[in-house]
C-alpha cells in the first residue's frame, strides 16, 4: 500500500520554479508555501537529490570501509511526527546531519550504493532503504515507507524531475500549486514537472484532473488545488 501522494509546489505564472530567476525581483513564495505546507498534516516530505544537496553539511564520507552491509533497510529511528525523506540512488549526499528541521532524514538508495557511503550513513544516524538495483523504483519506495515507518500521507516537493518522475508513474493524487505574481520567461527553465531524455516522450498516465479549490491568498498568491485521478499501471516487478 503506498500513502496518498500531495505535489506541493510554488511556482511563477509560467510554471517556473527556480526563485531566484522570478521578475521581478524580491518576491517571496515562502511565508505562503510553509503555511499550507503544514496545515496538510503530512507524515513525510520528499525531495530528489539537487534539492537535498542543498541542506548537506558534510563535504564527502570515506572512500573506503572496512565493514559490509547487506542490502536491505536501516533505520536510526522509527518514532516521528515527520520524516524527511531524500531520493540519492547513486549515494552522493555526504549529510554530516540527522534530520532536517527536526525531521529524521531516511535516504533512498540503489543496491550498488557503496558499503562506505552505507557506514557514513549510519554514523550519521541517516536512515536509509532501497528501493531498486540501478534505477529507483518509487513504487516500491513508497511502499516500503508505508508499511516499515506508517507514512500514510507524504508531500512531494521536488524538482522538477523528482515530481515529473512521479506523476509519469501514476503516483500522484493532488496537486497543490502557489502560483505566485511573477514570470521567468526563459526556455529552458526548471518547472513544476520535467523529464530527463529517457523519459521525455513518455506521457503522463492521469485519467482526469479536478479542481477542489482556488484561493487568493495574500501578496497576490494564487492557490490552486486539483484532484488526480491516474489509469491503472503495472506494479514494480510484473
Amino acid at each position: 500500500m503506498k500513502p496518498y501522494v500531495i505535489c506541493h509546489m510554488a511556482s511563477s505564472i509560467d510554471g517556473r520554479i527556480v526563485t531566484s530567476r522570478w521578475r521581478p525581483e524580491g518576491h517571496d513564495p515562502g511565508p505562503s508555501y510553509e503555511r499550507l505546507h503544514t496545515t496538510f498534516d503530512a507524515d513525510a516530505w520528499l525531495i530528489g537529490r539537487i534539492t537535498g544537496q542543498d541542506y548537506a553539511k558534510a563535504a564527502r564520507y570515506p572512500d573506503t570501509s572496512n565493514q559490509s552491509f547487506p542490502r536491505e533497510a536501516w533505520f536510526a529511528t522509527r518514532d516521528a511526527e515527520a520524516f524527511a525523506i531524500v531520493l540519492d540512488k547513486d549515494g552522493r549526499i555526504a549529510w554530516g546531519r540527522s534530520d532536517i528541521g527536526g525531521d529524521p532524514l531516511v535516504v533512498v538508495l540503489c543496491d550498488h550504493v557503496s558499503d562506505a557511503h552505507l557506514a557514513g550513513l549510519r554514523a550519521d544516524g541517516v536512515s536509509y532503504i532501497f528501493a531498486g538495483k540501478a534505477a529507483l523504483d518509487l513504487a516500491l519506495a513508497l511502499e516500503i515507507l508505508n508499511g516499515a515507518l506508517g507514512i500514510k500521507r507524504l508531500l512531494l516537493e521536488g524538482g522538477g524531475g523528482v515530481n515529473g518522475a512521479f506523476l509519469r508513474a501514476g503516483l500522484i493524487d493532488q496537486i497543490s500549486l502557489l502560483v505566485n505574481p511573477v514570470v521567468d520567461g526563459s526556455q529552458g527553465a526548471p518547472g513544476v514537472f520535467d523529464s530527463g531524455p529517457s523519459d521525455g516522450g513518455r506521457a503522463a498516465v492521469i485519467r482526469d484532473i479536478e479542481l477542489e479549490r482556488s484561493e487568493q491568498l495574500d501578496n497576490g498568491v494564487v492557490w490552486l488545488s486539483y484532484q488526480v485521478r491516474n489509469r491503472p499501471t503495472l506494479k514494480h516487478g510484473t
